[in-house]
């Protein structure tokens, strides 16, 4: 490889998720409920399924009901592969 081709290859864009936090009671890792749209295999219908997600959260600032947006990262732990980038709306 040139060093051309080296500083121009980039990574593929991370994967973005919005959710709302279920549980926030490990030091630094929240649990986020991820809904998603999908078709059933069989009869086409759109039906709602909720995946959930352990995030790494630095500052321990979320809470329960709040709306947060999530970005793929490298493995932090056995359960964590994302990390908590931006609150997009607190619990009222």
């Amino acid at each position: 490889m040139s060093e051309e081709t080296a500083e121009t290859t980039e990574r593929p864009a991370r994967k973005v998720r919005e959710g709302t936090v279920v549980s926030n009671k490990m030091d630094k890792t929240a649990v986020v409920a991820v809904v998603s749209r999908v078709p059933h295999a069989k009869y086409n219908k759109m039906i709602l399924q909720t995946t959930k997600l352990h995030a790494h959260d630095e500052t321990n600032d979320v809470n329960i009901g709040d709306k947060v947006r999530l970005m793929e990262t490298r493995p932090l732990s056995k359960l964590k592969r994302w990390r908590i980038t931006d609150v997009l709306e607190r619990a009222k």
